[in-house]
């Protein structure tokens, strides 16, 4: 019983807060949002025990994506009737696009519902271990049947966070660099200048 009122719970809260999500007029406040259906999202995983997708969405798309998001929209200064302009200018196309995907969703329904789809059957040799959680199972694949693929994943990334940071760390020629060396070297009196004004005259600039 407690599994199905917490199904229920998390399911509703994923459908409002996506939806509220897509409503919402102010960004920060969408980001928000998107945040708790991320969360509700991880609580249903759970419920289906699959912990380590559960813990992927709190980490990753939580931890890391939706924050990057929430930093970037508040961040830059958004001109919110612009915005709302944008956003009638392109109801139509948007509306165009929701159309075509549904009618894809209705056919692949309706294909699958007449037998014209043959899905395999699983044989069972993929099959995780009794008493082993999905966590133990996916680590002793990743580390071990794909250990390959995954260390080629991570060489992948790490040239991208590289060539990131080579392109975005470029010398100005339009700005005065600093030099360390210099202002290390500088004696105080170079720094600073002692004046004594007199009363009622002030500090000459």
């Amino acid at each position: 019983m407690i599994h199905t009122i917490a199904f229920y719970l998390f399911a509703t809260l994923v459908v409002a807060s996506g939806a509220i999500t897509i409503l919402a007029r102010n960004p920060v406040h969408s980001v928000l949002w998107l945040i708790l259906a991320f969360f509700n999202a991880a609580g249903l995983m759970v419920l289906v025990g699959a912990e380590f997708i559960a813990m992927l969405l709190v980490i990753v798309y939580v931890g890391a994506v939706a924050v990057l998001f929430l930093f970037v929209v508040m961040m830059l200064d958004i001109d919110f009737a612009e915005l709302r302009a944008g956003f009638v200018k392109n109801f139509p196309l948007g509306m165009l696009v929701a159309v075509v995907l549904l009618c894809e969703i209705v056919l692949g329904i309706g294909a699958f519902r007449a037998g014209a789809l043959h899905l395999g059957t699983p044989d069972g040799s993929a099959a995780t271990a009794v008493g082993v959680s999905n966590i133990k199972a996916i680590g002793a694949l990743l580390y071990g049947r794909y250990l390959f693929l995954f260390e080629a994943a991570g060489v992948i990334l790490l040239v991208a966070m590289i060539g990131a940071i080579v392109l975005t760390h470029r010398q100005r020629s339009d700005t005065r660099g600093q030099n360390i060396g210099r202002q290390i070297a500088r004696r105080p009196d170079e720094a600073t200048v002692n004046v004594k004004p007199e009363v009622g005259k002030g500090v000459q600039l």
